[in-house]
């Protein structure tokens, strides 16, 4: 079923990302990040601030997910979100199911880290990109050290505190010809949610594995043989990239696909001096000139209305919504999608109204192939024990592709 960037005339938020600090104690060789060295904290009184703009504003639904992300969000201290969480917390409307989240590298986890995160129900994310030497390659020391064993100890941690966890894992190329390695790895560290992020260009970080031709066939051969490994070994309770897009798939033809990334304030970002962007969460902090740096206004001086109406929004909102209108005429997996990540297009298209990208025909049309592809196995009877768990006929009403 279609979907409009515009179909909500007043904005419907469900996810904030807060920036607590652009600072991070490690230095990826991926990362896209342009003030990692910088040390600012955001402000109790700018938190305040804004949480009352959007509750007052009436656009959040009947959730909101706060992800406190866009640097090492745990070098802050535990005791800033104490604070900040018991002030959202009093503000919060009573009928708002609200959920705090961060993103981790694990290295700073303690036990009084793991308090906090049972005490208000944080969903945690660590990034860990596999095996040692996978991920020594990439994530390491400010001093060039590998950060492996630091991130393991976190997320042992966070096992022995029972705190539900998932883990992200950015795919290499090498990693990519690894599938049966990276799965023997989270079976023992008892790793049980999985998500890949595929290393991709953003930012000032050019991806070589997106200059290269097989990068679509590693990723579907990869994807292929760790979701058949990861369903016989019956211990890997989620794949996002194969269940998350099963919900995609198969649902009722009256449900819409949204995808908040298009729509103005679907998704609000904030950084630690109170500046406000939307749209992708990777845009905040970039520089271009014809967008005034992606920045909308800012929460200590503006009104959620007055930036809305801004004309920074109002130039992106045209120029993603063409991208989108572009994506619904001319790509078949447009229901699954619902028009693409804005950064994704901007950084290897050079244009909000651009169509397709290497990061979606990786991310979006990989998954679905093999999705489908399963599915047609399953109807006919030739579809692997394995994989019938993952892919069920019960599933099927409304196939929208």
């Amino acid at each position: 079923m279609p979907i409009s960037p515009m179909r909500h005339s007043v904005p419907l938020l469900e996810t904030l990302v807060v920036q607590p600090t652009p600072f991070c104690n490690i230095n990826c060789s991926y990362c896209y990040l342009p003030q990692r060295d910088v040390t600012s904290v955001i402000e109790q009184s700018v938190v305040t601030t804004l949480f009352e703009k959007v509750f007052a504003s009436g656009w959040t639904g009947e959730g909101l997910t706060v992800i406190w992300h866009a640097g090492e969000p745990l070098v802050v201290p535990v005791s800033f979100y104490e604070t900040a969480f018991a002030a959202i917390e009093k503000m919060r409307p009573a009928a708002l199911r609200l959920r705090h989240s961060f993103q981790t590298n694990g290295m700073l986890i303690t036990s009084k880290w793991c308090d906090l995160f049972k005490k208000w129900d944080v969903g945690v994310g660590v990034s860990i990109d596999g095996p040692k030497h996978l991920h020594d390659a990439h994530r390491v020391t400010r001093s060039g050290r590998g950060t492996f064993d630091k991130t393991l100890a976190g997320i042992h941690l966070l096992q022995r505190e029972q705190v539900p966890f998932h883990v992200i894992s950015v795919l290499s190329h090498q990693a990519l010809n690894s599938p049966r390695e990276m799965l023997d790895f989270f079976l023992a560290e008892g790793i049980e949610d999985v998500c890949f992020n595929v290393e991709e260009s953003e930012g000032d970080h050019v991806s070589d594995l997106f200059a290269t031709d097989d990068a679509q066939e590693l990723f579907k051969s990869f994807l292929s043989e760790f979701w058949k490994l990861s369903r016989q070994s019956g211990r890997i309770r989620f794949v996002r990239e194969v269940d998350g897009m099963l919900m995609r798939i198969f649902r009722p033809e009256q449900s819409a696909m949204r995808n908040a990334q298009v729509e103005p304030f679907g998704m609000m970002n904030v950084d630690c001096h109170g500046n406000v962007s939307s749209f992708s969460p990777e845009l905040l902090g970039l520089k271009n000139a014809d967008y005034g740096d992606f920045l909308v206004g800012n929460i200590r001086t503006d009104s959620l209305e007055q930036m809305h109406r801004s004309s920074t929004m109002t130039a992106m909102s045209r120029d993603i919504a063409a991208g989108v209108a572009a994506c619904r005429d001319n790509c078949e997996y447009f229901s699954v999608c619902g028009g693409g990540a804005p950064i994704n297009k901007l950084a290897e298209n050079g244009s909000f109204a651009g169509t397709r990208t290497a990061f979606c025909r990786l991310t979006q049309m990989v998954p679905v192939d093999l999705i489908l592809d399963a599915f047609d196995r399953l109807d006919s009877g030739a579809m692997p024990d394995s994989l019938s768990n993952s892919v069920a006929p019960s599933n099927s009403r409304g196939l929208s592709l």
